[in-house]
């Protein structure tokens, strides 16, 4: 006898964009994450909604111009290799603020937790909250809990709002990028996506691979004191450089070629993502950033990166041309290019 075969309980790899569900793709920060917002949000928001919605907000309030972000974490497991889902949010929002240019001063703390937590892990996260805090010279000045039942949640989720302070001049942000900008990138990429992969899957690759999560407004302070004028600051978290690099380009309507061969991409990140089938450039980071900067302005730039801590390793990998507006091709090593497409969903999900 033939066992009758389910196909409505078969799942697609690639979330399919035509659903009226939320799939796990909504949440990736790429193509699928831009058409809830565009589709769904934005309309229903009206004219409550802000005009260039960001990760961070410049608004202006008796006289200061302040820059506020939120976000939401959710990382699956709550600890490995370099960190926490604590040090997460916290070094998170710090980064939203600074890649505005911000000095980040205050942060909101909320807590969603499933009944049946260890409270020594809930410890755990709270103290990794407060060291991670102290470092990036932050207070965390109000905050919520809340508790599902032990079916309607996964251990801890973690929401942080953050405010800072923009100093007066700095204007950054994605529709400034221009043709003849250098895009500079502060060190490797694909470390943290891979290092909790590793961590969830019992990946094991001859060397343990840390999370590079770090906040990164100490290092933005040096390139701003450079004078340059920096245009476009990211983080490239969840979609990783690819998105990143595509929401650029498409706010500012202009084209993004990298050079393959000088992408900063080390040989166990390179090895995980050819056994899981992944691209690094679509694999998040959380101790990284991408700059557009005028050519003339670069190497300046550059070697103020290089002379901080979180920016030893940062290199020069590609650069803002007329050519093919919106879109992010890369050069190879033949001499060929390749278009590097806007990822659909989510390659690695509960990463961030």
């Amino acid at each position: 006898m033939t066992a009758e075969l389910d196909f409505e309980a078969w799942t697609c790899p690639v979330p399919l964009r035509d659903t009226p569900f939320v799939v796990m793709g909504h949440g990736g920060g790429g193509a699928m994450s831009g058409e809830l917002v565009e589709h769904l949000f934005l309309p229903a928001f009206g004219d409550a909604a802000a005009p260039g919605l960001a990760d961070s907000a410049v608004i202006t309030a008796g006289g200061a111009r302040l820059a506020f972000s939120t976000d939401s974490y959710v990382v699956k497991p709550m600890f490995f290799p370099g960190g926490s889902i604590g040090d997460l949010a916290v070094n998170g929002t710090v980064n939203d603020l600074a890649m505005s240019g911000a000095t980040p001063l205050y942060l909101s703390t909320a807590f969603i937790l499933q009944e049946g937590t260890a409270l020594a892990d809930i410890r755990r996260i709270a103290r990794a909250m407060g060291t991670a805090a102290s470092a990036a010279g932050v207070q965390l000045v109000t905050g919520d809990t809340k508790v599902v039942d032990s079916a309607s949640g996964d251990g801890v989720y973690v929401n942080t709002a953050g405010v800072g302070i923009v100093p007066d001049g700095v204007v950054i942000g994605p529709t400034r990028a221009a043709p003849g900008d250098a895009i500079l990138i502060s060190g490797d990429i694909g470390v943290h996506g891979v290092a909790v992969m590793s961590c969830r899957e019992g990946l094991e690759f001859g060397t343990t691979i840390a999370s590079d999560t770090a906040a990164l407004h100490g290092l933005v302070a040096d390139m701003i004191a450079t004078d340059a004028d920096i245009h476009v600051l990211r983080d490239p978290t969840r979609g990783g450089v690819a998105a990143s690099l595509n929401e650029i380009a498409r706010a500012a309507m202009v084209g993004v070629e990298l050079v393959e061969r000088a992408l900063p991409i080390p040989a166990e990140v390179r090895d995980a993502c050819s056994l899981l089938g992944l691209d690094p450039l679509q694999v998040a980071n959380e101790g990284k950033l991408i700059a557009f900067v005028p050519e003339d302005t670069a190497d300046q730039v550059l070697e103020a990166m290089r002379a901080h801590p979180h920016g030893a390793g940062s290199k020069r990998i590609g650069r803002c041309v007329p050519e093919h507006p919106g879109t992010v091709v890369a050069r190879t090593a033949l001499g060929g290019t390749r278009v590097v497409s806007m990822p659909i969903g989510e390659q690695l999900p509960r990463i961030c």
